[in-house]
């Protein structure tokens, strides 16, 4: 007996995500699918069949290719409460996928609806004192608005301090950033191409 035809279109939407998530992921990590299958351990058509939404990854699997490009396995879990109108459209705000610790510093979370598209929106939250002190260099745009807070963020090597309401862009620049203040500064930082 089959499945309901519902629940095979969830399935499928689910595979397809997935597929356009792990994708996403292995091209920001600038790897190829050789590479990625050589560090899961599974064939180049497997994780060809993955990305296409074309089969769906065991957990053992779903581990080994989030280990393999820096990601928490619950990266790829999507909400089952989720209205399938609203998937790829809409996140709720008790639905978004986040990455990071407080402990580490920094937690983001991922406002857009998936990691296609041209563009990709993150909310920021960095802990009294965190900082990334080694220059950070991306072939993409970036665009922030401070939120809450305060943030000294380095463009190249011009400082600037930053204050809820602020915001910046730069382009294809080498950047680094301090929380100076005692309290989390949040921030929502916009990127483009996507490169998570």
């Amino acid at each position: 007996m089959g499945f309901p035809a519902e629940q095979q279109s969830h399935d499928a939407a689910h595979a397809e995500a997935l597929g356009n998530d792990v994708r996403a992921l292995r091209k920001s990590k600038n790897l190829t699918l050789n590479e990625l299958a050589l560090r899961v351990g599974r064939s180049v058509g497997f994780i060809s069949q993955v990305e296409r939404g074309l089969s769906s990854p065991s957990i053992d699997d779903l581990r080994s290719i989030a280990s393999a490009l820096g990601v928490p396995t619950s990266w790829f879990f999507m909400s089952d409460d989720v209205d399938p109108r609203e998937r790829g459209v809409i996140v709720r705000a008790g639905g978004r996928r986040s990455l990071g610790t407080r402990e580490s510093g920094i937690v983001e979370e991922l406002l857009s609806p998936d990691l296609g598209g041209a563009f990709e929106m993150f909310r920021s939250e960095f802990q009294p004192g965190a900082e990334m002190m080694t220059p950070i260099l991306r072939e993409t745009e970036e665009a922030g608005y401070v939120v809450s807070g305060r943030l000294d963020l380095w463009i190249e090597d011009e400082m600037f301090e930053l204050n809820a309401g602020d915001t910046f862009r730069f382009d294809h620049k080498p950047y680094r950033w301090r929380n100076p203040g005692e309290e989390p500064t949040v921030l929502i930082w916009t990127v483009s191409p996507p490169v998570y």
